[in-house]
């Protein structure tokens, strides 16, 4: 991509696509649904703008991860379990994504967000009060973390939505807890994809590094309004990334049998 030039324009117009993506991401995730189709529509090939998207978003996913724990949202040290869990997860995933295509997978993953977004939907109450873990913190970080970090290290989109939603059914987090431990885990399990791209020189660094600037400001902005506003902010925008990830899914398998 030497040929490939950045003008001032493409600039500000790729830091403005990082701000909004880190923005709605640090709120309810998916902000690679605004990253990831401005990196196509600039000309960059498919591997190279997923592997710039992961280097972006781990900018926004790492600055709202650290704003949800200096403002004591999320307690690092309840979350370390889960980090360890997640980069074995992801680490599995991304290796066997390589010896095999995630096609089979696909078709399954809007039905899942579907329960995702019915399961929330028909629950109001759900994340606005801490409840009681049904399960010990171990055994959600061994199991959530091995099974979604898998999950994002092979395939990806959602998994954000499907860590929030664990935190608030399983763990009883109310909404804001739950959005800033899934930032901790996107990250980390986006950290080990990330390496994977690098290794496989499939990063636009200048383009990435663009965004970054965006995302950062972006997450510290969404993550602090996620913060003051709590389950009520939260929940609407939640509910619309949900059915925006279902659309968007279900469009790209479409095109892939027409």
């Amino acid at each position: 991509m030497e040929s490939f030039e950045i003008t001032l324009q493409l600039a500000l117009f790729l830091f403005a696509t990082g701000f909004l993506a880190g923005l709605v991401d640090s709120i309810a995730g998916g902000g690679g649904l605004i990253a990831l189709p401005v990196l196509l529509s600039i000309g960059l090939p498919p591997q190279l703008a997923l592997g710039t998207n992961k280097l972006q978003g781990c900018f926004g996913t790492f600055s709202a991860a650290c704003n949800f724990i200096q403002k004591k949202e999320v307690r690092l040290r309840e979350a370390t379990l889960g980090i360890c869990f997640t980069l074995v997860g992801a680490a599995l995933g991304a290796w066997l994504v390589q010896q095999l295509s995630p096609r089979f997978i696909e078709p399954l993953v809007p039905v899942l967000l579907l329960g995702v977004l019915v399961y929330t939907f028909f629950l109001p109450k759900l994340g606005f009060t801490d409840r009681d873990p049904k399960i010990p913190l171990f055994f959600f970080s061994m199991i959530f973390g091995i099974l979604l970090g898998f999950y994002d290290g092979f395939f990806g989109p959602g998994t954000g939505s499907f860590w929030t939603l664990a935190c608030m059914a399983i763990m009883g987090m109310n909404m804001t807890k739950a959005s800033g431990y899934t930032k901790i885990m996107n990250f980390t399990s986006n950290l080990v994809a990330l390496s994977l791209f690098i290794i496989g020189g499939n990063v636009f660094f200048t383009v990435g590094f663009i965004m970054a600037f965006g995302q950062v400001l972006g997450a510290l902005t969404g993550s602090n309004l996620a913060i003051k506003n709590g389950a009520t902010f939260i929940r609407p925008i939640f509910l619309s990334v949900v059915l925006l990830t279902i659309a968007r899914l279900l469009y790209l398998n479409v095109m892939v049998t027409a």
